[in-house]
């Protein structure tokens, strides 16, 4: 399993959502690795789990992309949530929300598209065994983040 550092933010993390990724998220704090360090969820019109997953996402593609060697970055990346418990503390409230993410090397995703495209229609072209690559070569990691809301 390859190491994702943690990412830090200086509590500028709105300026760090807009530069990267041109979006104006409700977000304070940090990026939510523990309970100390929980990413503040602002008010919104926008549905609370809808918020956390995006923050999610932004922080996996930040971690497993934008700060990696181009050799090293994946493409594909999924998350979809596993677990979701509330946890009230000294009269805040926490969401700590585990997610399964998916991803692959975009080399070798990069290589899986090009393949599928040329391929596609062939009748020596297996898509079973292609899709059974694709599968062997995708990561699978579980992530906590935890959110503190206002």
């Amino acid at each position: 399993m390859p190491h994702f550092p943690p990412l830090s933010s200086d509590d500028d993390l709105k300026e760090i959502i807009k530069s990267a990724f041109d979006s104006d998220l409700p977000v304070d704090g940090s990026w939510g690795y523990t309970q100390a360090s929980a990413t503040k969820i602002e008010a919104s019109d926008i549905p609370l789990p809808q918020i956390e997953h995006i923050f999610a996402s932004m922080r996996a593609y930040t971690e497993m992309n934008m700060t990696r060697e181009p050799q090293d970055r994946y493409g594909s990346i999924n998350l979809n949530e596993l677990s979701r418990e509330t946890i009230e503390d000294s009269g805040h409230t926490y969401h700590k929300v585990t997610y399964e993410i998916t991803a692959m090397k975009e080399s070798i995703y990069t290589k899986f598209i090009k393949e599928y495209k040329e391929e596609y229609g062939k009748t020596t072209f297996d898509l079973n065994a292609h899709f059974k690559r694709r599968k062997e070569a995708t990561l699978h990691r579980e992530v906590t983040h935890w959110f503190s809301l206002s």
